[in-house]
């Protein structure tokens, strides 16, 4: 009976996400070494399990050690400058049979479906071709990469209708000019330009990498885009690591809603990743660091002009400017043109171990371009970062907006105690709380 509660908690609690991920654009990319390691497989039962879910998947697979492999044989040896391929002719071939070979071993993998498997029924179809325009990568640093290329161009508007009709499509390593020329590209290329073509929600790296970590040897599980830069800048990680977040870094910067790079070494890595609270492995988002921001003295007034309007009918509890200056450094802002269009604050409570965050204010005009959504990640994340277990917020006119987004409702005696002593009986102020 026990384990019959776990499932239906468990059930109940990805039932969101499943929701918010149907109808969506995922861009799934994994490198040839899943594929030696032996987990394509297992990888196909997890997308074909996304796929029943109305997810529309793109497939893109690396070859780097098949073509290895290939070279080997051929007892060609490899040549690369600054992590690069030199792709010659027979360079090529072996890139050819690679991607040839692992295509069909990839087909084969979802065409799988025998009973009592999770496979069973999903007769999911797989659509390849020439899909990706490519040009050459040329001459750099006076080392010509002959055919080694860049993706020019993505089929998106050939794409769309196949994901549409429930087709998965696969994207291999190789790209095409307009001469007839095949060029040998990298995964990470493809699956970005797929991914920006596409509009896609996320692009899922899946690698032979390790768990990303910072100087301290600490799990990074969430980056803004600039924060990556500066882990690229300033940290010591694995180069095969950091050529990941490079490309997550620029997916996010053409528009990728998220990129996740996700170890294949845990089982069902990328389920736990998309469906778990935490993951299992690393998230960058877009966040604009000229736009959403820590607040300074000189926003004050940016600040009392965006509240006044809600303190006056009663939205907001009244703050004077000198009250504002005070507590300037709890608040962070949104900021477009110079003009403040958003704005929350975080109160820490350390020895509960929890936050407030108040004034949560976005500028009528700007309500629909999910600015609240984006200061409400920000403050959590500045509350994990300060060691919060717990983000509680009061309120008297927005209750379903944090119902919304995860806060369940709770009493004044949840509160803090030294917030429990400021509370304004008077306002009557609903209670909300949220684990971080």
């Amino acid at each position: 009976m026990e384990n019959a509660e776990q499932f239906v908690q468990w059930l109940r609690s990805v039932a969101p996400y499943i929701h918010a991920f149907r109808g969506k654009t995922f861009v799934v990319a994994f490198p040839g070494e899943l594929v030696t390691a032996g987990a394509l497989p297992v990888l196909a039962h997890d997308l074909s399990l996304l796929h029943a879910l109305g997810i529309k998947i793109v497939l893109v697979h690396g070859s780097r050690p098949q073509v290895a492999e290939q070279l080997g044989l051929r007892n060609v040896e490899g040549r690369f400058h600054n992590g690069v391929r030199i792709t010659d002719t027979a360079a090529l071939e072996c890139a050819k049979e690679a991607a040839g070979e692992l295509r069909l071993d990839i087909e084969a993998a979802f065409s799988q479906g025998l009973p009592n498997t999770p496979m069973a029924h999903a007769a999911i179809r797989i659509i390849s071709g020439n899909f990706v325009t490519a040009r050459p990568l040329g001459v750099i640093d006076g080392v010509d990469h002959e055919l080694t290329g860049v993706t020019r161009k993505i089929a998106y508007e050939t794409i769309h209708p196949i994901l549409n009709a429930g087709g998965l499509v696969l994207l291999s390593p190789l790209g095409f000019s307009p001469t007839g020329e095949i060029f040998n590209l990298t995964m990470e290329d493809v699956a970005v330009s797929a991914a920006t073509a596409l509009r896609a929600d996320k692009l899922i790296f899946i690698t032979e990498t390790p768990m990303i970590t910072d100087n301290a040897g600490t799990e990074v599980r969430e980056l803004s885009s600039h924060q990556a830069n500066a882990v690229l800048d300033y940290s010591c990680i694995p180069a095969d690591s950091a050529f990941y977040l490079q490309h997550a870094v620029k997916a996010c910067n053409a528009g990728v809603g998220r990129a996740h790079i996700v170890p294949f070494s845990t089982d069902g890595s990328a389920l736990l990743e998309l469906f778990t609270h935490d993951g299992v492995g690393t998230m960058v988002t877009f966040e604009n660091v000229e736009s959403l921001r820590d607040a300074t003295i000189e926003d004050v007034g940016g600040i009392i002009k965006l509240i006044e309007p809600y303190e006056a009918d009663g939205t907001l509890v009244k703050r004077g400017r000198e009250l504002i200056e005070r507590e300037i450094h709890h608040f962070s802002v949104i900021e477009h043109d110079g003009v403040i269009f958003g704005c929350a604050a975080l109160y820490p409570f350390p020895n509960d171990a929890m936050g407030e965050m108040a004034c949560l204010i976005v500028n009528q005009d700007a309500q629909t371009q999910g600015d609240g959504e984006r200061l409400l990640k920000h403050i959590e994340n500045r509350a994990r970062a300060a060691g919060m277990k717990k983000l509680f917020a009061l309120t008297t006119r927005t209750a379903h907006w944090f119902l919304k987004r995860g806060f369940v409702p709770a009493t004044v005696d949840d509160l803090p105690k030294d917030r429990q002593h400021m509370y304004n009986w008077q306002r009557k102020s609903l209670v909300f709380i949220k684990k971080l």
